[in-house]
Formats: C-alpha cells, sequence, structure tokens
C-alpha cells in the first residue's frame, strides 16, 4: 500500500518507520534537513532504520491510498491546503493529532466530501535526531469515523495492527479523544511553563496540585456533555500517562523552548471554550492557556 505521511515530528517518524515494513511511505516535511537525514538514512525507531521517500513537495503525495497527518493543530490548514482537489474520495484521511478542532480544520482545508478518520493516540516517541526516534513505552491507538466508512476505520486499523502497533476501531470516538485530551490539558502547560519533562506533575506537589485540578475540571466539561469516559478517575489517568511519558519534553515545550504557537488553544482553550457551551466553569483552563499564550509572546 501506498502511505502518506504529513509531518515529520516525532510521532510522524514512529509511525512511518513501523508502517515502512510493508508499505511504500512517502513522508512530507518542509525543514529541507529532515529531508536530507531521511533520504540518506531512512527512518530510524531505536535504532533500527526503514526505508521512506521524504519529500518538501505535496504533489509526491497526491496518489496515496491513506495519509496520515502528524502536523501541529496549528498547522493544519497551511498543510493540507494544498491537497485540495488533489486527492482520490477513496483516499482514506487519518488524523492522530493533539486537541480538538483537527477535523473542522482538515474538511476545511480539503473541502467536498472526504474519508476522514479521526484517532486518539497513547503512543510517544523521544526525538534523537532527525528521522530517528526512541519510542516511549508500548502505546494504543483507537480511531473512529469523522466521514470515513466502517470499512475504511477497520482498514486503518488493520493497517496499523499489521505494522506492529495495539490499534482498534471504536463506534463513537469521543471519549478516546476527550481522554487524551484530558492528559494533554493536565500535563502539557504545567510542564511547558515549568520548563521541564512531564513527569514534572508526579515529582512536583505543586505542579501536581495544578495538574489534578486541570484534569478534573476538563472530565467535568466532559461529563456535563454527556461523554462517556473511558475511565473513572481523571487524575489516575493522567498519572499513569505521566509516569509513561515521565522522560518526555512534550510538543507545547518544544514550541515554548522554539519560540512558536503552541497547541494551546487546541488543548486547554478547547476545554475552555467547550465548558462555555456547556456551562461549565472552567478557571483552571482557562489561567493555564492565558499563562501559556503570555509565555509564547515572550519567546517569540
Amino acid at each position: 500500500m501506498r502511505v502518506g505521511i504529513v509531518g515529520a515530528g516525532a510521532l510522524g517518524t514512529l509511525f512511518g518507520q513501523r508502517l515502512a515494513a510493508g508499505n511504500e511511505v512517502v513522508l512530507l516535511e518542509r525543514r529541507p534537513e529532515v529531508v536530507e537525514a531521511v533520504r540518506r538514512d531512512g527512518l530510524s525507531v531505536d535504532g533500527e532504520g526503514r526505508s521512506a521517500y521524504p519529500t518538501t513537495e505535496p504533489r509526491e503525495l497526491f496518489g496515496v491510498q491513506v495519509l496520515f497527518v502528524f502536523v501541529r493543530a496549528t498547522d493544519t490548514l497551511r498543510a493540507l491546503r494544498p491537497f485540495a482537489s488533489e486527492l482520490s474520495p477513496a483516499t482514506a484521511i487519518v488524523s492522530l493529532q493533539n486537541g480538538l478542532g483537527n477535523e473542522e480544520a482538515i474538511k476545511t482545508s480539503l473541502g467536498g466530501t472526504i474519508s476522514l478518520v479521526i484517532g486518539a493516540t497513547t503512543e510517544s516517541a523521544l526525538t534523537v535526531g532527525p528521522g530517528d526516534v526512541r519510542r516511549i513505552g508500548d502505546g494504543t491507538t483507537v480511531l473512529g469515523s469523522a466521514g470515513a466508512s466502517p470499512e475504511v476505520v477497520n482498514r486503518v486499523a488493520r493497517l496499523l495492527v499489521d505494522a506492529g502497533f495495539r490499534a482498534s476501531a471504536a463506534y463513537d470516538i469521543r471519549p478516546h479523544l476527550w481522554g487524551k485530551l484530558i492528559a494533554n490539558a493536565a500535563i502539557n502547560p504545567v510542564a511547558a511553563l515549568l520548563d521541564r519533562p512531564n513527569g514534572v506533575v508526579l515529582s512536583d506537589p505543586n505542579a501536581g496540585d495544578v495538574a489534578r485540578s486541570l484534569a478534573q475540571e476538563a472530565a467535568t466539561v466532559a461529563n456535563a456533555m454527556r461523554i462517556p469516559l473511558p475511565f473513572t478517575d481523571p487524575w489516575s489517568y493522567v498519572r499513569t500517562i505521566a509516569e509513561q511519558t515521565a522522560e518526555l519534553d512534550n510538543s507545547m515545550l518544544h514550541d515554548l523552548r522554539a519560540g512558536a504557537s503552541t497547541e494551546v488553544d487546541f488543548i486547554n482553550g478547547a476545554v475552555v471554550a467547550a465548558g462555555r457551551r456547556a456551562g461549565v466553569p472552567t478557571p483552571y483552563n482557562e489561567t493555564l492557556t492565558a499563562l501559556v499564550k503570555a509565555r509564547e509572546g515572550t519567546r517569540a
């Protein structure tokens, strides 16, 4: 199968390398140094390299059968606009991105009727170098439809299973999206503002108190929206994710260090927006959103 990967960050590299075992992988990345490294050395996970075709040209991916989107939520519109009217209606588009709002951004970018699969993954990887990552733990990926048929969702799940991932299809993906959102909302801004790996919410009691409040607040919003979360105790779930990724610098921290815009509007900001619609106060998520945006401004 011909598989496209949009974005060669840590997860794009991890999924691309695994999928390259039995498929032709075409990797779209705008950083020339990453393209050159992958062209020279392939994609590497835990020291195991596999060949993939890297490019800076979107047109090289127009003929793929499955297109995975791994760019930041802030870059979705920009990254996918070149694909408008160029992809076959049969092409499965798969988003495993952080936060909420990616479904709307992808549909806005591509227009028309598309076969869209939305997923939540707890896979994580630590970047060692361009096109080179170390896998952190053994995550799970759950997929659901945002326009794709059940057959397409199941086909993408089988593709990932065949590549060595733990993946499954769900009738309703919202609980899983919100589960991941709650973990990201609790961990990412706290660790990013403290300039520490994710494990800081476990090792520092004050950081943990803030993270717990963020998680419980987001779960309250989900409950008000009648979204059945895949866990009963949000803080226990967040702790599990933090333990699995304790040594990882999350994407929000990477963005702040780079002086770039973060995904906070799609994570904590999404909790705030949903809370307003549901009539649930979200003071912790509002405050952390404002603090991260203030830090963005100081580092721009």
